[in-house]
């Protein structure tokens, strides 16, 4: 399908204008600002509100209830076993320099598993996450790990964090996890930064649209592909683009023959890994390359290096 450019509002304006907006110390990262909102100026789109004029004025410093990083892999690529050329978190669509914005000094991190029972897996995968928190410059008092062992216990003291990890895996056993620890109600007091990946981005929404994925899902006439997630966002983010965007299950095609019939009347932002969502209390924009599904139709809004800001369905 041929991939329409999405509207500007405006010619394109350097990321250096928007330097204050999202706390970027460097403006050498993004080099262009694109909006979803035809026919408005996109300085004055991000720049209304009084809160964001506030953010502007002093000194850069931005406060918020909690920071929302959607990612669909922020380390190494999908399906690849090319090695990577950084250390930590990727800095691609200036991930890093984001994170350091908002990080605070000896941050109590916590690693919240889509694999409730998979221990010796979790174990890894905490263990590991540590070192690219370290590696990326980040300073960390702890690194610790939610799954089945101690769910609901980590779940309860989930506001003593300050960066939680919603790892990747199966969107609807991570779910069903989620639901079962009563995450949704304890992130409704979260002050920090969350960051999602893979599957954990897809439950980050209010209303979940899990993609058929594993052989037998897209045949099932009972599976549920719209479920309720943790309501951080109101974006459905489909990660992994490139990687599975020739994917098929049970036979069928998973763009063409599911989401893109799924996306009536709604809508989905795909994304690659590198690309990612960063939603604060002032607004919500997605970092790098991206493509919106909706009503059956895909279209190319953003390219790497660009940031894509999203109006809220709300307004």
């Amino acid at each position: 399908m041929e991939q329409e450019e999405s509207y500007t509002s405006k010619a394109d304006i350097t990321a250096m204008d928007f330097i204050p907006v999202y706390g970027r110390e460097n403006g050498n990262v993004l080099t262009t600002v694109r909006t979803e909102i035809p026919g408005k100026n996109v300085l004055h789109e991000c720049l209304c509100c009084d809160k964001l004029k506030s953010a502007v004025l002093c000194n850069n410093v931005r406060t918020s209830k909690m920071i929302l990083f959607v990612t669909s892999s922020p380390v190494g690529t999908y399906r690849s076993n090319e090695p990577v050329n950084y250390s930590g978190f990727n800095p691609a669509n200036g991930m890093v320099n984001e994170l350091q914005r908002f990080w605070k000094e000896n941050s109590r991190c916590l690693l919240i598993s889509a694999f409730p029972d998979g221990y010796a897996l979790n174990d890894i995968m905490r263990r590991d996450f540590e070192t690219i928190i370290k590696d990326t410059g980040l300073s960390a008092a702890c690194m610790d790990l939610c799954d089945s062992r101690n769910g609901e216990m980590m779940a309860n003291a989930l506001g003593s964090y300050d960066f939680v990890i919603l790892g990747g895996g199966h969107v609807p056993t991570e779910n069903a996890f989620f639901a079962q620890i009563g995450l949704r109600e304890h992130f409704r007091d979260f002050h920090g930064i969350a960051m999602g990946i893979s599957a954990g981005s897809m439950n980050c929404a209010d209303l979940v649209y899990a993609q058929p994925e594993l052989p037998g899902e897209a045949a099932d006439p009972s599976y549920q592909k719209f479920i309720p997630g943790l309501g951080l966002t109101e974006y459905n983010i489909l990660p992994h683009y490139h990687a599975v965007k020739n994917d098929l299950v049970d036979g069928l095609r998973l763009m063409e023959d599911i989401t893109y019939p799924d996306s009536i009347g709604r809508v989905f932002y795909a994304i690659p890994d590198g690309s990612y969502l960063l939603q604060t209390d002032f607004d919500a924009a997605i970092h790098g390359e991206a493509y919106r599904i909706q009503d059956g139709q895909i279209k190319k809004i953003s390219d790497n290096g660009s940031v894509y800001v999203l109006k809220p369905f709300s307004e």
